[in-house]
């Protein structure tokens, strides 16, 4: 990464925020800043837990409240208890709200095609294929990766996505109830732990770990969502769990894993992984890879 490189990247940005009116407090020419905009937007059409928002958008508890404070003083959100759990804060549209949602749709799109008019047909594709590629290539620097409780929803709801994928690819479909064991209980500290990936507040991907005292810790579970395939997912997934594993004092991992899984196995090849002889009696592993933890 070089200093042309830093520069080019600022210069983009500095060329988009202008670009789209995000540095005017009038934004689109409704009399309020990009930021209480974009919150009409993220609430949409239903309600929305401010956790949710908070955690999609990236923002912290004080910028969403003062924000949200503002749009309810203009009368588009109502921010109220949820009726199922009333420590659950949920904001929605007023029909004020919906309108002006509406309105900036409207506005929005007219941006985006006086982007489009002032080129050629040739030279429209080429940015809406270069727009395409960068928005994938940034996605990359919004995922986050965090331990969760592995009883949590989204946790069950990867590993279940993990069984889907597993019984769909393996020749003789999978059975968890033939595998060897990575339950709830073993992921939970100080047995194991459970990480999962998640991007713009969306889980996205997971990985387990569990430890075994001075033996070797195993590594379960390794998931990503096809939708995030091809962003770095599993490597970074793969790192987290290294790292988690080191500040255990863990000093070498192990896994195994199924010989239809060929971009796996070379994802943990890429990463130091050594195939070693069975270690384990997992009736679906073809097979066993180790790596030792500096």
């Amino acid at each position: 990464m070089t200093p042309t490189d830093i520069n080019q990247i600022r210069s983009f940005n500095r060329t988009v925020a202008e670009g789209i009116g995000a540095l005017n407090d009038h934004f689109l020419g409704r009399g309020r800043p990009m930021g209480e905009s974009r919150l009409l937007w993220e609430i949409g059409a239903h309600s929305v837990d401010l956790r949710v928002l908070r955690e999609r958008l990236g923002l912290d508890s004080g910028y969403l409240s003062r924000t949200l404070a503002a749009l309810e003083r203009q009368g588009l959100v109502a921010v109220a208890p949820s009726p199922d759990d009333r420590r659950v804060r949920r904001a929605r549209l007023t029909d004020a709200g919906r309108a002006e949602r509406d309105e900036l749709e409207r506005l929005s799109d007219e941006v985006a095609s006086g982007m489009l008019a002032a080129l050629n047909e040739a030279q429209r594709q080429r940015l809406i294929a270069a727009m395409a590629e960068v928005e994938r290539l940034l996605q990359p620097s919004l995922i986050r990766f965090a331990i969760e409780d592995p009883t949590s929803a989204d946790a069950q709801w990867c590993i279940g996505q993990y069984f889907v994928e597993l019984n769909a690819r393996f020749d003789s479909g999978f059975d968890p109830a033939m595998s060897l064991s990575a339950d709830a209980s073993e992921l939970i500290a100080p047995k194991g732990a459970l990480i999962v990936a998640r991007l713009r507040g969306a889980a996205i991907g997971c990985v387990a770990l569990k430890f075994h005292g001075a033996s070797p810790a195993e590594l379960k579970r390794m998931w990503v969502s096809a939708d995030a395939r091809g962003l770095g997912v599993g490597r970074r997934l793969l790192e987290e769990a290294e790292r988690h594993a080191r500040e255990s004092g863990v000093k070498v991992v192990r896994l195994e894993t199924n010989k239809t899984l060929a971009e796996a196995i070379g994802l943990y090849r890429r990463s130091g992984y050594v195939e070693v002889a069975p270690f384990s009696d997992e009736a679906y592993a073809d097979h066993w890879f180790e790596k030792a933890l500096r």
